[in-house]
């Protein structure tokens, strides 16, 4: 069976990866890989990424074994100042997405995208970590708040959506891949996909 004929699974419950996926037009289903999403000591941001982008494919493969299985993973890590190497996930609360928040005002913090593309079938696996740069503006405790209640970015590494009303919070930007704010670098996947064919 040819690549462009087999099955495609999202190996994630993400409601905005499975979003971003829906662009490329393709046929695919969602397999939420639930996982133990700890890093492991002295692990980096991008170890830590890569490896549970694997992991969630592996676990996928397991109920698809023939199938093209799209992993990911997302998290955010200071890069300036006194934080400096700290990862950053999703938010257990409120308490602590006020936490993130506020910590992040004034700092250089970086995405941290890990996607993978493993052909289960053959046993191979394309891997790679995708980063896009975020400057945070100087923003109060009470500005940080009134984002929370707003957007309650809950489910977010980091407690922003860059995409939404977060976007107020940030000075500037860089990368090569917006996409990959998100959590799914489709640049770099369409990369994997035309090279599985």
């Amino acid at each position: 069976m040819s690549a462009a004929a087999r099955q495609i699974i999202l190996a994630s419950g993400s409601p905005y990866r499975k979003e971003l996926l829906a662009r490329l037009r393709l046929r695919f289903r969602c397999h939420n890989a639930n996982i133990d999403e700890t890093a492991r000591p002295a692990e980096t941001a991008a170890a830590l990424v890569a490896r549970l982008a694997e992991t969630k494919a592996r676990v996928a493969a397991a109920v698809y074994p023939a199938a093209l299985i799209i992993g990911a993973d997302q998290v955010a890590e200071f890069v300036g100042a006194e934080f400096a190497g700290e990862i950053i996930g999703k938010p257990r609360d409120h308490k602590d997405a006020l936490r993130q928040l506020t910590r992040m005002s004034g700092q250089l913090v970086a995405l941290r995208s890990g996607v993978v593309l493993y052909d289960a079938a053959a046993d191979h696996m394309q891997c790679a970590v995708v980063s896009y740069a975020i400057q945070f503006r100087r923003f109060s405790a009470a500005q940080a708040e009134r984002y929370l209640h707003t957007e309650q970015p809950y489910d977010c590494c980091g407690s922003l959506k860059a995409e939404g009303l977060g976007i107020a919070l940030i000075e500037k930007m860089h990368g090569d891949d917006p996409t990959a704010i998100i959590g799914l670098p489709l640049i770099r996947l369409t990369t994997m996909l035309q090279a599985a064919g």
